[in-house]
């Protein structure tokens, strides 16, 4: 069936309804979102989803016999996405297509998190791949701060103060001013891969 957001074919509905009513769990849907949206490591999910595990802010897509609940946030990233249930010899599979999932789709609208990545993969990590390193975002605090892993060359470099206020910091910042800051999470006391060491 085709709907606003996303094409969920009729196998497609009729395998997941069935796989719905065999965990006789009454009130259960089908809940699709995307991780990371809008970067190279995004991810299109489906999973099960009780009442009390939706978001107010989720969008329904009510099908015949299935009900099939949206992330918000998600939903610029899933235009000509599919669901669909191949069947086959060894039973099907359900794949789904998002061709959209890892092209940045970024406004000033867009959450925080989404925008903050978007800095990320497009301007920070271009920069920071010259000394084999990289960075990503593992949350933004209810106080503002994005809280940042470092990884490859990164990792122990004992120039990463440095990188962190001078460079990415200052990045992010002059993208999205409403940010208080970042913080970085990383374990630097692994430092086999440091590009900067510090050592003589």
């Amino acid at each position: 069936m085709k709907s606003q957001i996303i094409t969920i074919t009729k196998t497609a509905e009729d395998y997941l309804a069935k796989l719905i009513s065999e965990k006789n769990e009454p009130g259960t849907a089908v809940r699709v979102f995307i991780t990371d949206p809008g970067t190279p490591h995004a991810e299109t999910c489906l999973a099960y989803c009780k009442p009390d595990e939706l978001t107010p802010s989720d969008v329904l897509i009510s099908l015949p016999t299935l009900s099939v609940y949206v992330e918000e946030r998600s939903i610029p990233f899933l235009e000509d996405s599919e669901v669909n249930y191949d069947i086959d010899n060894f039973g099907g599979q359900l794949t789904i297509k998002a061709p959209n999932a890892r092209l940045p789709n970024i406004s000033p609208d867009s959450p925080l998190e989404d925008r903050v990545n978007y800095v990320i993969y497009n301007e920070i990590n271009p920069m920071l791949e010259s000394h084999g390193g990289v960075v990503s975002l593992k949350e933004i605090t209810e106080d503002k701060y994005a809280i940042l892993q470092f990884g490859g060359g990164c990792q122990g470099c004992s120039m990463v103060d440095v990188t962190l206020k001078d460079g990415v910091e200052k990045t992010l910042l002059e993208s999205m001013p409403e940010l208080a800051g970042v913080r970085d999470m990383t374990d630097h006391t692994m430092d086999e891969n440091a590009f900067y060491s510090g050592e003589s």
